[in-house]
């Protein structure tokens, strides 16, 4: 069993950063796979970045590749999200989530532990 707790979101201008933490419970945080993702209001939840259990492995959305860096962290069972020349469509909840598994999944329907989520505004 892992619990999740998300931090880190906010208001912030376009261009500008924001660095989200997810803190994760469990003496096995290591063994899982990690990943982020986002729900703006009336959209599904979308894959952003994901991570391998040793972080030698790390995926992104092409809509985030190159402004986004997701790292983890096994030490402090963190997982971090740094999200640099941030834009408006970049607003919605951020989820963390947790799969125990080898392959990193881009599903959300793959990942069996979620946060509660940080919302993350971004004005124009």
């Amino acid at each position: 069993q892992v619990q999740l707790v998300e931090s880190g979101g906010g208001l912030v201008q376009a261009g500008g950063s924001l660095r989200l933490s997810c803190a994760a419970s469990g003496r096995t945080f290591s063994s899982y796979a990690m990943g982020w993702f986002r729900q703006a209001p009336g959209k599904e939840r979308d894959f952003v970045a994901a991570i391998s259990w040793s972080g030698g492995s790390t995926y992104y959305a092409i809509s985030v590749k190159g402004r986004f860096t997701i790292s983890r962290d096994n030490a402090k069972n963190t997982v971090n999200l740094q999200m640099n020349s941030l834009k408006p469509e970049d607003t919605a909840v951020y989820y963390c989530a947790a799969v125990s598994r080898t392959v990193v999944p881009v599903n959300p329907y793959e990942y069996d532990y979620w946060g509660q989520g940080t919302q993350v505004t971004v004005s124009s």
